[in-house]
């Protein structure tokens, strides 16, 4: 059951399901490999997670980018980030904050040259990490869409109109709340957290100004055919 929503959830961040289209089952299935009952239950969660719109006896409609609505959710996240690095740093073990460190030092070693799918498959392991050693199962069912929906917005900007820099900037910011984290610094981990989010923050005006609307729904009919 996970490794299908795993798999849906990464075609969904890469944009392969493009926001706003309509698949049916069947498609899902093809695209992943996995047999109907996992399917099933995997897009019963992604629609629990508002990634997905079930349309009974129609299929499913991959949720398009509501700019408005994923820019006041970043706002939230914020406030989660804040609340789960305080407990990381209070509760983190040292077998968590080795762990914290083992990560650290490998995407220092590959910095310059990830791409933003690698860099998205480090993401994904600081999250657990972060949540591992918060050890508050409930931020985790919180969490995880609010970072899948931002992981595809990241994606988009990279696509479209950071490249390079904007995984960059990602991987230092990421690196600062590590660091922050295996250090037992409160206020720098927040901080850190913050400055990142900031940097989501801005890819909203980029992405409003300079990406067509079809990238955020491809249902909206193009102006030129």
């Amino acid at each position: 059951m996970e490794v299908a929503y795993e798999r849906l959830e990464q075609l969904i961040i890469n944009c392969d399901l493009k926001p706003g289209s309509f698949l049916s089952i069947q498609d899902l299935q093809s695209m992943t490999g996995s047999s109907r009952t996992p399917i099933y239950h995997a897009v019963g969660r992604l629609a629990t997670d508002t990634l997905v719109v079930i349309h009974p006896r129609h299929g499913v409609r991959i949720a398009p980018i509501d700019l408005a609505r994923e820019r006041m959710l970043l706002q939230l996240r914020k406030d989660l980030e804040r609340f789960v690095l305080r407990l990381a740093v209070e509760r983190a073990t040292t077998t968590h904050r080795t762990q914290i460190m083992h990560v650290a030092r490998t995407m220092r070693s590959h910095r310059d040259a990830m791409t933003m799918a690698e860099f998205n498959a480090f993401d994904s392991r600081i999250d657990k990490l972060i949540l591992q050693a918060a050890a508050e199962p409930f931020l985790e069912h919180t969490l995880r869409p609010l970072h899948t929906i931002f992981r595809r917005i990241g994606w988009i900007h990279h696509l479209h109109i950071g490249a390079e820099q904007s995984v960059l900037r990602s991987i230092d910011a990421h690196l600062a709340i590590l660091d922050a984290v295996a250090t037992r610094h409160i206020d720098q981990a927040v901080a850190a957290s913050d400055e990142l989010i900031e940097f989501v923050e801005a890819m909203f005006d980029q992405i409003e100004r300079d990406i067509d609307p079809t990238v955020l729904d491809c249902t909206i009919e193009p102006i030129m055919g």
